[in-house]
């Protein structure tokens, strides 16, 4: 991805463009993912920033629901690139990743030589000849007409670029990370059956990692990393504004200022934005202008994933609401 790809569409005059310092493309960049929907931080900004700049993948670490994927799709809305995604799990690999072969369609290739096998073979004197006549088809087998793409191969043979988007890294195996260091490093894959594959338009590479276990360094070397932690409420309030906007602002500072308190409290799951967003848009679905013991109650399993959670919330509840809602008095 380049730069030009972040700015407004040119006019008729195609003018090239004057520098811009960096400060002013981080905040371009801000501004293009913000249009999108995506509020992002100044350290994200500047983090995709300086992946365009080094044509270097991103690792984007964090808890869930942060946005990790979410940048990855808005990039790609920014930039006009197809978003192709690998979900990643245990036991992933290539054949589910880069390619596999069409089977099916190389069994109907045999059956049709195998029918026409007395035509293949004519001509052909002796052993060795006809041996050397079938030789000639055994490449066929293994050729472009035979093969699926998969989403790595996708991604590096997409004309126009693609933004290509590896998610949840840390739920797949050691050797599918290794398996993955020629991509991240040049750009390119190695097909045994059809050598190296390199990219037509260098992809954009996000991998996003939840932290469920340690990722190798050699991955991380071929990376940029991006850490991106539950928002301030300055910044959570900024997305509220812009994903729920019919919701009140008084709505809108109190429900911010409960989830920012209620992070503080030893949960088993913390709430994310995601969940904070999903609250807003709740509250808003019961026409909800401020928040009170009866609707934070009755909608608190939209913001908690666990009964434990819940119930522990539930018992400094009256503390939670006098911090929310002193934040509009």
């Amino acid at each position: 991805m380049t730069l030009e790809s972040l700015r407004v569409a040119p006019g008729p005059v195609a003018d090239k463009p004057a520098a811009r310092r960096p400060a002013d493309e981080v905040a371009l960049i801000h501004d293009r993912l913000r249009a999108q929907g995506y509020i992002s931080s100044e350290a994200i900004a500047t983090a995709l920033f300086v992946s365009q700049r080094l044509e270097k993948p991103m690792l984007v670490e964090g808890p869930p629901g942060v946005g990790k994927t979410e940048l990855a799709k808005a990039t790609a809305a920014v930039t006009g690139k197809a978003l192709i995604r690998l979900q990643c799990y245990e036991g992933l690999d290539e054949a589910k990743a880069l390619y596999e072969w069409k089977y099916s369609k190389q069994l109907l290739y045999t059956q049709v030589l195998k029918d026409k096998l007395a035509d293949v073979l004519s001509g052909a004197e002796g052993l060795k000849a006809s041996l050397a006549r079938l030789h000639e088809f055994d490449d066929t087998f293994f050729s472009e007409e035979f093969l699926e793409p998969r989403p790595l191969l996708k991604a590096l043979r997409h004309p126009g670029g693609a933004v290509l988007l590896i998610d949840e890294i840390d739920k797949s195996d050691d050797e599918f990370e290794a398996f993955l260091l020629e991509l991240l490093s040049d750009y390119q894959i190695s097909i045994p059956e059809l050598g190296t594959v390199a990219a037509v338009v260098k992809p954009i590479v996000f991998l996003t990692s939840n932290n469920t276990r340690d990722l190798s360094d050699a991955l991380k070397r071929r990376c940029l990393h991006l850490h991106i932690p539950f928002p301030d409420q300055a910044l959570e309030r900024a997305i509220i504004r812009s994903r729920v906007p019919e919701a009140e602002e008084r709505l809108q500072i109190q429900l911010v200022t409960f989830v920012q308190n209620l992070r503080q409290l030893d949960l088993k799951k913390v709430p994310a934005i995601s969940e904070t967003i999903d609250w807003a848009r709740t509250l808003v679905l019961l026409h909800a202008r401020e928040l009170d013991r009866t609707l934070v109650e009755t909608t608190l399993n939209v913001l908690l994933k666990f009964q434990d959670d819940i119930q522990r919330v539930n018992e400094g509840l009256t503390d939670l609401l006098s911090k929310a809602t002193s934040a509009t008095r």
